[in-house]
């Protein structure tokens, strides 16, 4: 299917995709296919305002009634599942597996919130007065501002989105300038999804392209209730204490550097495939990719002659064609930092396997490359710093002890695993002396997060959760209620007032 084709199936105008100050290109081959106007900060004002007007009427329909809206939303997905991932694969360079399983996230979230909007519980609580009764409730917040990657374009935005939307909260979606045309067909299928609804109103999603200047506005707006951000780190610092100074709420979704430990138990076929995919799988660019791998010395040797096997079996090129397991890095910018820390560990006596450029030839404007396999003395500072590109640390450890304390000692606190068929072993890792991540598997990867769980990370990751369980709260504001139904008035506590 043509560009211009698929964008059509999308719902996108090909009068807006032209003529614009911000052109986007495709990491597949660096070539633009589109050139898009960008918003300003009247543009934003007006936006948040329409959302905010919504936000007025939309809470007060019933929960149920929103769900309705969010299922329309999953059938359209469904009806252009195969479109939009092929644009997510356009765009962002991950392979057309990965792009369509992106979408089936977006679906299968669509199912969680549509019957989470009939179980938006609160808790009935024992009153110590006589007749009393007190009860917890949930109301919608307010407008959420979400502010994306471009490793997970739609997948991460849905998330937050749907859930918003059922607990009676609109959005404001400002995605990354570079993949800002999977954000405009999101919001073109939601837009079929509303028509066929029939009576919400408008201003329920609002899209922003713009810089990060004009994002960062949206940091200081007291009308965003609520800011979901996924980025570096570096990010994250700066605009947490902003939004804390006007008492706004976050969900921050920062950096990664995952590990797993391989003891001498573990079933080592499993191990290797789920190591694949875990560092190799979006061209290393998830927020959950395996960066270090924390083998125990007995079995060091096998691990890594068998890992070096499996990553000359990778086929590494255009993410659209069917064999390829491992497309190109976003950008030049992701390129030029991989080969940087490559250079830096390798000066701190770690032994580089791969990590060049391929392809060069036929994509001179994109980047592919070979995933690299770093064998590192110790775990470095410069270990310690998250690469978002396709680099495994590979180190030894001797006792079960001194692996976690490898793997905890790390600023980021994302996803990890450990591959084990000790029953101690693995409830120790799970244990509060184990893992110190949100994330924390058993003889799986540290990626491929399902929905019905929250998602998030402790320490420099921002202790935000989205998606599953019971990550609704954050979208919603709290009310205790207690309800006198007697002709006295007792006080708590047994006090006396006045008598």
């Amino acid at each position: 299917m043509s560009n211009k084709k698929l964008f059509a199936s999308l719902g996108l105008d090909a009068k807006d995709l032209r003529g614009g100050d911000l052109t986007v290109c495709s990491p597949i081959n660096g070539a633009p296919i589109a050139s898009l106007r960008v918003d300003t900060a009247r543009d934003l004002k007006r936006k948040i305002d329409r959302a905010q007007q919504a936000f007025l009427v939309w809470r007060t329909v019933p929960a149920p009634r929103r769900g309705e809206l969010i299922r329309l939303l999953g059938n359209e997905l469904r009806r252009n599942k195969k479109a939009l991932g092929h644009l997510v694969s356009l765009e962002n360079g991950k392979i057309l597996a990965e792009g369509m399983g992106e979408v089936q996230e977006m679906i299968d979230i669509c199912d969680f919130a549509v019957g989470l909007s009939r179980q938006l519980y609160g808790l009935t609580i024992a009153s110590e007065r006589p007749g009393h009764r007190m009860m917890e409730s949930w109301h919608p917040l307010g407008v959420v501002g979400v502010v994306s990657a471009f490793n997970f374009p739609v997948a991460v935005w849905s998330w937050n989105f749907t859930l918003a939307i059922v607990c009676g909260d609109p959005v404001v979606w400002k995605p990354s300038t570079k993949t800002p045309l999977t954000a405009l067909a999101c919001q073109a299928l939601f837009k079929r999804a509303l028509k066929r609804f029939g009576d919400a109103p408008d201003g329920l999603s609002e899209v922003v392209i713009a810089s990060r200047k004009i994002g960062d506005r949206m940091m200081d707006d007291p009308r965003l209730k609520l800011i979901s951000a996924t980025g570096s780190t570096a990010m994250g610092s700066k605009i947490a204490p902003r939004i804390a100074g006007r008492f706004g709420r976050t969900i921050l979704e920062l950096g990664g550097n995952n590990g797993m430990i391989v003891t001498p138990t573990a079933d080592l076929d499993l191990a290797i495939r789920a190591i694949l995919f875990a560092a190799v799988g979006t061209a290393g660019q998830r927020c959950t990719t395996l960066r270090r791998l924390i083998v125990q010395r007995d079995i060091y040797d096998e691990v890594v002659e068998r890992l070096k096997k499996a990553y000359a079996s990778i086929t590494v090129g255009d993410p659209l064609a069917p064999k390829t397991l491992v497309g190109p890095l976003i950008d030049k910018g992701a390129y030029d930092t991989m080969q940087n820390m490559l250079k830096a560990v390798a000066k701190e006596g770690g032994t580089v396997s791969g990590g060049g450029r391929l392809l060069a030839r036929r994509y001179p404007k994109a980047y592919y490359v070979e995933p690299a396999i770093v064998e590192m003395p110790k775990q470095t500072d410069n270990v310690g710093e998250e690469t978002f590109a396709p680099i495994l640390y590979v180190m030894k450890y001797r006792t079960l002890d001194q692996a976690i304390r490898i793997h905890n000692d790390v600023p980021q606190g994302l996803s990890s695993s450990i591959f084990t068929n000790d029953l101690r072993e693995a409830e120790t890792f799970v244990s509060a002396a184990g893992s110190d991540c949100g994330i924390v598997n058993v003889n799986i990867g540290p990626s491929g997060a399902e929905i019905g769980g929250a998602f998030g990370g402790e320490k420099e990751t921002g202790g935000g959760r989205e998606s599953g369980s019971d990550s609704w709260r954050a979208y919603m504001r709290r009310a205790t209620n207690t309800i006198n139904y007697s002709r006295e008035l007792p006080l708590a506590q047994g006090i006396k007032f006045g008598e």
